[in-house]
């Protein structure tokens, strides 16, 4: 029941939204339901989104509903999920840089949610080098009759379905994120697509759209700068930021600059830099950080031409509206993994530098050296993902309309 009951988030801990009644199956008895699993940021939300759409058809070819269990740091990407009959939010003790300590009575509560929804499925996606078991738990003290997870470590009787991911423990191989997850769905059983897109519910970003401000007359286009990240060691430094901004508007593009409200002084910051750089910048260098929520961010970034952003969650929502991304991707942790998906991207920075695969969040190396980028190499990568050649003139770059808000820009899968 794509979109029918996505409302607003409730708390961690009792966070189940939508009508929390059973929808008649197609013979008329209660709907039989599904329950996905992704208990991490709203990046890794959106890059499971094809996965969610596709545990909506069982194996038989007859229609589940889909419920999906994420963390707080999830909720707003979930709340956008096409394909989605209840979001339910939890904070798990296994999960999350800092994870609260385990609290029994919300624990509980999480199985009885759980048993009362009678999952008859329940799909646990993850990341290479997190395990499904203690979710797979959960879902066996609530009765589930089918767990389905990607497990390393020997699962004992908590799974039904053990899948295998190829690759290296440090994350290097094994495809990427989309794929990783569709793999799982195949194993069990169901059919997925050969050429997957992520993908938002355009009635939400639509909505959103109509509050966005108008953008500046006179300008090439515009150009969404997010100089943050949820993990430092993956963002630029405000100083490469405001280097890439001041160059951008230079080359004739209004820049907003994006970011969470806990974001704002970084962006106070590059834009302060940003100016001094390029006195003449005026009104085309727009800090909104703080000014949208997730809906709003994904219409300001189906409005532009291109998004330059980290490996953060932005860059997958841009890839889910159908906009090019320059990637200024901290080799941290794989770009074959987490690059953006399926829409024309350029990815910048340095992927043999020492920090690369060491999945760490503060930058191990001084001078975080595998983005030390110029601004001139970001606008270079701007003009070729947009298709403006020097000088000014526009290739063509194909719009397609569609049911959701992605793909609204031609581009082959990564």
């Amino acid at each position: 029941m794509s979109g029918t009951t996505v409302g607003a988030p409730g708390g961690a801990g009792s966070g189940a939204t939508g009508s929390g009644a059973a929808g008649p199956g197609d013979d008329g008895g209660p709907a039989r339901r599904v329950l996905a699993v992704r208990l991490d940021s709203d990046g890794d939300v959106l890059l499971t989104g094809p996965a969610v759409v596709a545990l909506g058809t069982g194996a038989d070819g007859a229609p589940r509903e889909v419920d999906l269990l994420v963390s707080p740091q999830g909720r707003a990407a979930a709340h956008l999920l096409p394909g989605v009959a209840e979001v339910r939010v939890e904070q798990v003790p296994w999960s999350g840089y800092a994870p609260a300590p385990a609290d029994p009575a919300a624990l509980q509560a999480l199985v009885a949610w759980m048993a009362g929804r009678a999952h008859e499925e329940v799909v646990v996606f993850t990341s290479f080098h997190q395990s499904p078991l203690p979710m797979a738990l959960l879902a066996r003290l609530a009765g589930a009759p089918r767990v389905v997870g990607t497990s390393e470590d020997y699962p004992g009787s908590l799974l039904d379905v053990r899948h295998r991911r190829p690759g290296g423990a440090d994350g290097s191989g094994g495809g990427h994120e989309v794929l990783a997850a569709l793999d799982l769905v195949a194993a069990t059983g169901r059919a997925v697509p050969g050429r997957p897109r992520l993908a938002v519910r355009a009635d939400l970003v639509d909505a959103a759209e109509r509050s966005l401000p108008a953008p500046p007359p006179g300008a090439r286009g515009l150009v969404v700068l997010h100089p943050g990240a949820s993990v430092p060691a993956r963002a630029p430094s405000a100083a490469v930021a405001a280097d890439a901004a001041a160059t951008l508007v230079d080359d004739g593009w209004t820049v907003a600059l994006t970011g969470s409200p806990a974001e704002a002084p970084l962006v106070a910051d590059v834009r302060e830099r940003a100016s001094r750089a390029g006195p003449g910048a005026g009104g085309r260098l727009v800090d909104l950080a703080g000014a949208t929520d997730l809906a709003g961010l994904a219409a300001l970034l189906r409005r532009a031409d291109a998004v330059v952003v980290g490996n953060t969650g932005p860059a997958h929502l841009a890839a889910a509206v159908g906009t090019p991304v320059v990637s200024l991707f901290s080799p941290v942790v794989p770009a074959e993994r987490w690059a953006p998906w399926g829409v024309p991207t350029v990815l910048l920075g340095d992927q043999g530098a020492p920090c690369a695969l060491s999945r760490a969040r503060e930058c191990p190396v001084p001078g975080h050296p595998c983005l030390q980028l110029d601004g001139r190499s970001v606008v270079e990568a701007v003009r070729s993902v947009v298709g403006v050649r020097p000088g000014g003139a526009a290739g063509s770059v194909e719009r397609v309309a569609g049911s959701s808000a992605a793909g609204t820009r031609g581009g082959a899968r990564p």
